[in-house]
């Protein structure tokens, strides 16, 4: 049975979650991503607990239980004004930081150095965090790629799907890594999405069929029009079964300029869900729109955890 079917719907069926990830950045990206879940035009957004602004949109989200918020698992901080560190006080994690006591700035420094016990020490904290200040997290994904091994080969998958199951969470990994357009899995780690994917059957955990993207950053001369025909496209090119599409939306101020190098395109990204001509674009494409809770709902289940 697919993913599809299983959750009640035609194996044909092309089903979307649409995440706003790193949630709880800063005040500006609470701002974007609480706007987005309150409206319904995303499915659900994924916190950084580390991160200084985390707190204010745990709680936030801890009094909306209905609205999905999950973990984004960091342990890499990429800009150089602004830096964050482990969540963990009870524990050596000293391979997961640089000499300052922030996270590596990057993913292969974070693979390169990082021990797996500490690393899955971490992962725990990091959600007991969002548990402790009320939260109830749909899911869980993975901030910059850092856990999957995609710079050096050394991935933390086991320890990642082991605390997923163990909180009965789904978790952000593609069962199918795909050439088509958008796809965020480079082809040459289809083999080993295969590994994980049979990996993360084996513990119970609930994983996607897709996952798609458009660039992060910029690109050379381009406007709201052209990122917007892009994601016309890419919702066109949906194969059927369940797929999530990430974006990492920001209202624009001062804050958010005196440290990201892309705040044009991160509002870009706030826009474009909000955008009337996409929202018809999803409707006579026939997407359905689906939520992570959806997911969780169905690994409980098969786990006999119940709600």
């Amino acid at each position: 049975m697919s993913l599809a079917q299983a959750l009640g719907y035609k194996e044909s069926d092309r089903l979307l979650l649409v995440n706003a990830d790193d949630y709880g950045l800063n005040h500006s990206v609470n701002i974007a991503a609480q706007a987005l879940l309150e409206s319904g035009d995303i499915s659900s957004a994924t916190l950084m607990t580390p991160c200084a602004w985390a707190r204010e949109a745990a709680l936030w989200s801890a009094e909306r239980p209905n609205l999905d918020v999950g973990i984004h698992f960091t342990f890499t901080s990429e800009w150089g004004p602004y830096k964050w560190g482990p969540v963990t006080t009870n524990a050596d994690v000293s391979s997961l930081v640089t000499k300052e006591g922030y996270f590596h700035a990057d993913s292969k420094s974070f693979e390169e150095h990082a021990d797996g016990e500490q690393v899955k020490i971490e992962l725990i904290n990091q959600v007991e965090r969002a548990i402790a200040l009320g939260m109830q997290p749909s899911h869980a994904d993975n901030h910059m790629g850092s856990l999957y091994g995609l710079q050096t080969g050394k991935h933390f998958m086991s320890q990642v799907l082991d605390v997923c199951a163990a909180y009965g969470l789904p978790f952000r990994l593609p069962r199918f890594v795909t050439t088509e357009p958008g796809q965020v899995a480079p082809p040459h780690v289809e083999e080993q999405a295969r590994q994980v994917a049979a990996l993360a059957d084996s513990k119970g955990v609930v994983i996607l069929d897709y996952l798609v993207g458009l660039p992060f950053r910029l690109e050379e001369n381009e406007t709201y029009d052209g990122f917007k025909s892009s994601m016309k496209a890419l919702l066109s090119g949906l194969q059927p079964g369940v797929t999530e599409l990430i974006i990492h939306p920001s209202v624009a101020n001062e804050e958010l300029n005196v440290f990201h190098l892309e705040p044009a395109k991160r509002v870009m990204e706030y826009d474009i869900f909000r955008d009337e001509e996409i929202k018809r674009h999803l409707k006579d494409e026939g997407v359905i729109m689906i939520r992570w809770s959806d997911l969780r709902k169905l690994q409980q289940e098969r786990a006999g955890q119940g709600q």
